[in-house]
C-alpha cells in the first residue's frame, strides 16, 4: 500500500485507485483503445474502464495473453464490452495494420490510451531500424494516434463527445542526457543507457501529447491530449532488470503504488468530468503536476514532431 496519501485539489491522492477516481461515472456509449493492455496497470485500466461500462479494445503484442485477461475481466464483469486486436509497436507496419483494420471497422473512437511501455537493457534495433525504446515507446504511439486521428475526430464531431488522448509518461523523463533528446543520435549505440533511454523516450511522450494538443486547439477540434505519470509501480515493466525487481517486490508493499493504485491516474484522466477540456497538462497522482523544463519546451516539442514525421514516413 503507497503510503502517501494526501489528497490534491482533485480530491484524489497517490493511494487513490482506478475504481476510487471512477466511481460514479457512467463510460457507457464510449469506446477506448488501451495500448499494452494484458499486463500491468494496462490489465487494470482495461478492468475499470469496461466496468464504467466502456467498450474496451485492447491492443496487445500477445493474443494469447490479450484473450485469458479478457475472459478474466468478463468472469468478473459478464456485460463487459472487450474486444482485443493484435499490435506491435516496436514495429511500424503493425501499428499500420492495426490502425488500417480499425478504421475500417466503422467503430467510433473516444478515448486513446497510449499506455504500452518497454525497458531494453542492451541496444537494440526495431524492425525498422530505429533504437527499441525510442521506436516502442514514442514512435509507435505516435504514428498510431496519426493514423487514428481522423477516426477520433469524426467521433467527437458525430457525437458530440469529447474524445481524449492520453500518453503515459513517466518522472524519470527528468533524467536525460543535456539538451533532452539528441536528434541525430537517435540510433547512437555507443553512448546507449538503458534508462537514459527510457528516459528520452518518456520525455518524448510528453512533448508528443502537447503538440499535439497544440495543434488541436489550433484546429478547433474537441478532442485534448495529455501526459501523466502512473507512479512508481512494481510491475512487469522491472523485471528487466533482476536485482531492480527484486528491490521492487520487496518495497512494493510499504512504497510502491500497488497496480489499482498505478492505473489511477490514466483512469482519472480519461473519464472524470474535472478533465473536460482540459489539454496540454501533466498528470500525477490524479492531479495536475509540474513536468521538467524540457518538457514544456514548445521548440523541441515542435522538432520532435518533425523527426518523428519524417521516422514514420508522413512527411
Amino acid at each position: 500500500m503507497w503510503i502517501f496519501g494526501r489528497k490534491g485539489p482533485s480530491g484524489f491522492s497517490a493511494s487513490s485507485t482506478a475504481e476510487e477516481v471512477t466511481q460514479g461515472i457512467d463510460g457507457s456509449g464510449l469506446t477506448a483503445i488501451v495500448t499494452g493492455s494484458s499486463s500491468g496497470i494496462g490489465v487494470e485500466t482495461t478492468r475499470v474502464l469496461a466496468l464504467r461500462g466502456v467498450h474496451v479494445i485492447m491492443a496487445v503484442r500477445n493474443m494469447d495473453a490479450g484473450r485469458k485477461i479478457k475472459e478474466q475481466v468478463l468472469k468478473e464483469i459478464p456485460n463487459a464490452k472487450i474486444d482485443v486486436m493484435q499490435l506491435d509497436l516496436s514495429s511500424m507496419g503493425s501499428v499500420r495494420k492495426f490502425a488500417s483494420d480499425y478504421n475500417e471497422s466503422g467503430r467510433p473512437l473516444n478515448l486513446l490510451i497510449n499506455n504500452a511501455g518497454a525497458i531494453v537493457r542492451q541496444f537494440k534495433l526495431s524492425q525498422d531500424n530505429i533504437e527499441l525504446q525510442f521506436a516502442t515507446n514514442h514512435l509507435g504511439h505516435f504514428l498510431l494516434t496519426n493514423l487514428l486521428l481522423e477516426t477520433m475526430k469524426k467521433t467527437a464531431r458525430e457525437r458530440n463527445k469529447e474524445g481524449r488522448i492520453i500518453n503515459v509518461s513517466s518522472e524519470a523523463h527528468r533524467f536525460v542526457f543535456g539538451e533532452g533528446i539528441c536528434f541525430d543520435k537517435i540510433n547512437d549505440e555507443s553512448g546507449y543507457s538503458m534508462w537514459f533511454a527510457y528516459g528520452k523516450s518518456k520525455l518524448a511522450n510528453i512533448l508528443h501529447a502537447n503538440e499535439l494538443a497544440r495543434r488541436l486547439k489550433e484546429e478547433g477540434v474537441e478532442i485534448t491530449a495529455n501526459s501523466l505519470h502512473p507512479g512508481a509501480i512494481g510491475t512487469n515493466i522491472l523485471r528487466v532488470h533482476r536485482f531492480i525487481h527484486v528491490i521492487a517486490s520487496t518495497l512494493c508493499k510499504c512504497v510502491l503504488k500497488s497496480v489499482h493504485q498505478g492505473a489511477a491516474t490514466q483512469c482519472y484522466v480519461a473519464l472524470h468530468p474535472q478533465v473536460k477540456g482540459v489539454s496540454g497538462e501533466y498528470f500525477m497522482d490524479s492531479n495536475k503536476a509540474k513536468a521538467s523544463s524540457r518538457a514544456t519546451d514548445a521548440e523541441l516539442a515542435k522538432k520532435l514532431w518533425d523527426l518523428s514525421l519524417s521516422l514514420t514516413g508522413q512527411n
